[in-house]
């Protein structure tokens, strides 16, 4: 039944479905939860990866997730811990018998410990360290004890050195032989006798190098090492911008005590992509596994500003409550405006924002892209205000109002092109996030400035 299922799911899934469960095998799953059938259960997870177990507990609801973790026992590993969203991470900890939990985190890097117990309550932090060993529990409290987001908590304390002196015989012998070796590596930093790092040599040179080689010879160049207190942000901009796989972590007396892998600084690029996305959105770092108050708190906030920035705009319109009683095609034309102005805004304000999150808005260029995105605006709102203004002479007869709101769209689309992108700049300077941010302000200003310009040449040339 389980190799149908495989195979089903392989040949089957279409193309952009590929990588995603099976819903016959999450129906099979749920069967054989409803029918406490263990066995069944473990040979139809076991041959699943440790992330598509994590996305099966995320989708299917509490009730169900607390029967897959109760009867897979001790089959929960650590590895399916460190995938689950942090949103219901807690929730399945305390599920877990204590034995269990020892065992599934027992056999975890400490970089995957920390990741999981850091945003925890105490009482169930306190019960995953227990369950560490000695030696183990100091380093994970160790690394806890580095700032939050700081690439002391990104590293690992597994890693693997060797003094300069070595040749790569005894490098290789000295891999060998050795216990607690990380799972997976990349290189062998090689340091002086006070542990500060002189370098690093890759595997691929260590085994094709001959054994009498001295490690000194083949370092590889372009070395980079981290502070334990630098921002972990810096430090995943960093590896993408250097195509970096592996570097040492140094504490203030710039000795050796850590290692961050590509695996982890790239975990951390993708959580700022996706917390950018977010919070353009204005729903904070909501996920499909938050409860429904929670879910209301993160909104609520950014809907009240938006009412706010409504009610402004509403204000602009009420100053002309004459004007649009005169003339109703106003009134079916003036949100066409708003709504051009407003979509151009929020084009140049995700690029605006994308690219100071990879750094490559500066002040250097600032005013090159400023330019250019009023230019776009100018040449968009030129082509769409000839549209427009044919629309408001077909539809209403009037050249006059079909050059009025030809004029309102240019004028708008300017402005919102120099407000998507000066907005985030401004904010980004006075230390607020332009993702979180942003949207509200240039959505107000192309309102206001649409609204205005619109009903404003309308009551100078149309009355």
């Amino acid at each position: 039944m389980v190799e149908d299922i495989a195979v089903e799911e392989h040949h089957d899934a279409p193309e952009e479905d590929a990588y995603r469960l099976n819903p016959k095998l999450i129906s099979s799953i749920l069967y054989t939860v409803e029918t406490h059938d263990q066995a069944q259960l473990i040979a139809l997870m076991e041959p699943l990866h440790a992330a598509d177990i994590a996305d099966l507990l995320e989708q299917v609801n509490a009730f169900d997730r607390r029967r897959i973790v109760e009867l897979y026992g001790r089959e929960l590993d650590g590895e399916i811990l460190s995938e689950v969203d942090d949103g219901i991470r807690e929730e399945v900890i305390a599920l877990m018998r204590p034995d269990v939990l020892a065992e599934a985190v027992r056999d975890l890097e400490t970089d995957d410990v920390v990741d999981i117990v850091e945003d925890l309550e105490e009482d169930a932090q306190e019960v995953i360290l227990a369950s560490l060993a000695d030696a183990d529990r100091v380093a994970v409290e160790h690394s806890l004890s580095y700032p939050e987001f700081s690439a002391g908590r990104l590293m690992q304390r597994e890693i693997v050195m060797g003094p300069e002196h070595w040749t790569v015989g005894e490098a290789i012998d000295y891999m060998r032989e050795a216990t607690g070796l990380p799972d997976d590596f990349y290189h062998m930093v090689i340091t002086d006798p006070l542990l500060h790092p002189i370098g690093h040599v890759t595997l691929g040179k260590i085994l094709g190098a001959p054994r009498t080689t001295m490690l000194r010879d083949i370092l590889e160049p372009g070395f980079r090492t981290f502070r334990a207190d630098e921002s972990e942000s810096d430090v995943a901009y960093a590896f993408n911008q250097y195509h970096m796989i592996s570097a040492p972590v140094l504490d203030e007396n710039d000795r050796v005590i850590g290692v961050i892998t590509i695996d982890d600084a790239m975990n951390v690029l993708d959580e700022e992509h996706e917390e950018d996305i977010l919070r353009l959105a204005g729903v904070g770092e909501g996920t499909l596994a938050d409860r429904v108050l929670d879910t209301v708190k993160q909104r609520l906030p950014w809907l009240a500003v938006n009412l706010a920035t409504a009610i402004l705009a509403s204000m602009v319109i009420a100053q002309f409550e004459g004007t649009i009683t005169a003339l109703v095609a106003l009134a079916v034309l003036m949100p066409i405006v708003a709504s051009m102005g407003g979509n151009a805004g929020t084009q140049a304000l995700t690029v605006a924002v994308r690219s100071i999150a990879t750094r490559d808005l500066t002040g250097a260029n600032v005013w090159r892209v400023i330019r250019r995105e009023v230019l776009v605006g100018l040449a968009n709102g030129l082509i769409f205000a000839v549209i427009m203004g044919i629309v408001g002479l077909v539809w209403f007869g009037s050249p006059a109002l079909g050059g009025v709101i030809a004029a309102a769209m240019v004028i708008n689309m300017v402005v919102a092109g120099l407000a998507g992108i000066g907005v985030p700049v401004l904010l980004e300077r006075v230390g607020i996030d332009p993702a979180l941010a942003s949207g509200a302000f240039v959505t107000t200003v192309t309102d206001i400035v649409g609204f205005f310009a619109f009903l404003g040449l309308a009551a100078m040339f149309l009355l």
